[in-house]
């Protein structure tokens, strides 16, 4: 059984919401831009502050904003991907052959795998781990923009 049989339901259900399907076709995109330009940004942002300013109160203030927020931005994350794919269950799309789905899977497995290591309290405060987090959520980051790119071009596509 194909993935879309197990969606097709759920994708019904807001059908049937009368949502206007410029809100359906868009709706996605803009509440993830926010969340990847916005959110995403001050996520980066204060995680390499906290890691790179020599005036320790700005860096402890930068790492509890990081810690603050991280983990909200990963929800809002899981949450747009689970609109986006229902989104192009919506639009009648393929899922598993748009890039824009493959560049959302990985940034959300990367923010995953950054959340696991953060949990650990980095192995015991590991610096290897530290930079892993911060190379992984960086590259995260990076790819988020490639996602909008590619959701942008989709969006104007269908």
């Amino acid at each position: 059984m194909e993935i879309r049989e197990y969606l097709e339901p759920i994708a019904d259900i807001f059908r049937n919401f009368g949502t206007p399907e410029p809100i359906v076709h868009w709706g996605h995109p803009v509440m993830m831009a926010t969340v990847v330009f916005v959110v995403g940004s001050f996520v980066g942002l204060t995680g390499w502050r906290r890691r790179v300013v020599t005036d320790e109160v700005v860096a402890l203030k930068n790492g509890s904003n990081h810690r603050k927020m991280a983990p909200l931005m990963f929800l809002f994350m899981a949450l747009g991907y689970t609109g986006g794919v229902l989104s192009l269950v919506m639009q009648e799309q393929q899922i598993f052959e748009i890039p824009h789905f493959w560049t959302g899977s990985v940034v959300l497995a990367l923010l995953a795998a950054n959340g696991l290591i953060s949990l650990t309290k980095f192995g015991g405060n590991q610096v290897v781990l530290r930079t892993t987090h911060a190379y992984l959520g960086s590259m995260a980051i990076c790819i988020m923009f490639v996602h909008a790119v590619l959701g942008l071009r989709l969006g104007l596509a269908i």
